[in-house]
């Protein structure tokens, strides 16, 4: 006789609402940071380069760990994974608390990066024990209550840091992480373990990849010193460029790539691409700008904000990028992923251009936010879902795997521009960049944005209903 498996327990409201109380609790661990930036900046005397990379290296490691996640939740089960995932989150989050420097702070960020892959594995949690229409609901209940975190954190970022100190800001959200998780571990049955056939991790391309993002970020943070050190610069491209060389011949060869660059060479997917790249890198400079220039003090160009009011200003932004989701999706079956791709890019680069010219007043920032955040939501929903529907379904895991590495080198490039950008432009002796610094960010984003509409004109109409 052939053994079966059992047929999954059926899980309980109960866990449903752990696995969204945890998303909440994530959520806000992962906003603190950026509206937060400034005052870190100013009381780890960090320059604006090593402040970009604080703000992006979250994404880069939780972007290296999901494909894993995913893997391991296949061949060991999903909660098993979630738990120990979270208990890496849970420590990164006591040491960012605990950091009394940038580099443990900085180690600390990147131990928190394993948060991204959790939310994929409640998802799979949920569909293994919930019936299809049941399970989209606890879908959509577990991602609005991240977003619904995420805007908690940004709010209640900079009144902890600055009531208390900047390490309750990353203690409070910690032990709400902790708490949530010892509830899923109790609330949450076991799931069972799927067969290892073709789960096996592709640890070379991994480290190669890991070892490509960590230099390109060295790169862009050197890049503004280049005049005082040519060597270091030219060492590290050398570098990139055995990596890129490296990830690129092993990921050819491997039998189970994590991510396969030959996919590259179609034109649906090397577009998407280019525009996602685009997308976010306009994105992350004004994401790291604002703050910035938010906390220039009165007395100079700036407002003097602190990090309460950052939050507040930042708030309406995130607002909109929650919104721009399901905006997407309705844009795309109406008239087309296209059609939706060249709005977002044609809004997006009309608000960096606006704010190269005017952002004398905090509305103006408010209203170029909002613009910049509604923008890359249309934008980005709409290429994941016109790949995801243009490819095969068994193509479908790879193709989104590239634009999910895309997406993360474009914040964390748009992030270090914005660093160099200001970095160059701040006067010797002084902690305060010229005004012409944030025009200058601003223009080079808004460029090249629009340039890219000529890309975008090329795609293919996506698929109308």
């Amino acid at each position: 006789m052939t053994a079966t498996l059992a047929p999954p327990v059926r899980i309980a409201k109960a866990a449903v609402w752990a696995l969204g109380l945890l998303a909440v609790a994530t959520g806000a661990l992962e906003s603190v940071v950026a509206p937060t930036l400034p005052l870190l900046e100013r009381e780890l005397d960090m320059s604006h380069a090593e402040g970009a990379l604080l703000s992006v290296v979250l994404l880069i490691t939780g972007a290296l760990v999901t494909p894993v996640a995913g893997k391991f939740g296949d061949r060991y089960g999903g909660k098993r994974v979630l738990i120990r995932l979270m208990a890496v989150v849970c420590a990164g989050g006591l040491v960012s608390a605990l950091a009394p420097n940038m580099p443990v702070l900085l180690l600390g960020q990147v131990l928190q990066g394993a948060m991204v892959g959790a939310l994929p594995l409640s998802f799979i949690l949920v569909r293994e024990h919930l019936p299809a229409g049941e399970s989209k609901v606890a879908i959509g209940v577990v991602s609005g209550l991240f977003v619904g975190g995420s805007m908690a954190g940004t709010l209640s970022a900079g009144p902890v840091a600055e009531g208390l100190s900047r390490h309750w800001m990353f203690a409070l959200p910690t032990i709400a992480v902790i708490a949530a998780t010892l509830l899923v571990n109790r609330l949450m049955p076991s799931d069972e373990p799927g067969r290892s056939d073709g789960a096996r991790v592709d640890w070379p391309g991994l480290a190669l990849l890991s070892g490509t993002l960590v230099t390109l970020m060295l790169v862009l943070a050197v890049a503004p010193d280049v005049v005082s050190q040519p060597l270091v610069l030219c060492a590290l491209v050398v570098v990139l460029a055995a990596f890129v060389t490296g990830w690129i011949a092993v990921e050819r060869r491997a039998a189970s790539p994590m991510i396969d660059p030959r996919m590259l060479a179609r034109p649906t997917i090397w577009k998407a691409c280019v525009l996602t790249f685009v997308i976010c890198v306009g994105t992350s400079v004004a994401i790291y700008l604002v703050p910035q220039l938010l906390a220039v003090p009165s007395r100079e160009y700036g407002f003097g904000a602190g990090a309460t009011e950052i939050g507040f200003i930042l708030l309406p932004g995130a607002v909109a990028a929650s919104l721009a989701g399901p905006l997407s999706g309705i844009g795309a079956r109406r008239l087309g992923s296209r059609a939706v791709v060249m709005t977002g890019l044609a809004i997006m680069a009309v608000a960096l251009i606006a704010l190269a010219a005017v952002h004398t007043e905090i509305w103006h920032l408010v209203v170029g936010k909002v613009m910049i955040s509604l923008a890359n939501g249309l934008c980005v929903t709409a290429m994941v879902t016109g790949i995801a529907t243009s490819v095969d379904r068994s193509d479908t895991g790879i193709a989104t795997s590239l634009v999910l590495v895309t997406r993360v080198i474009g914040f964390a490039v748009g992030a270090q521009l914005g660093g160099a950008v200001l970095t160059a432009g701040t006067p010797d002796g002084s902690d305060v960049p010229a005004p012409s610094a944030f025009t200058t960010g601003f223009v080079i984003a808004g460029a090249v944005t629009a340039l890219s509409l000529l890309v975008a004109r090329t795609l293919s109409k996506g698929v109308k209903e």
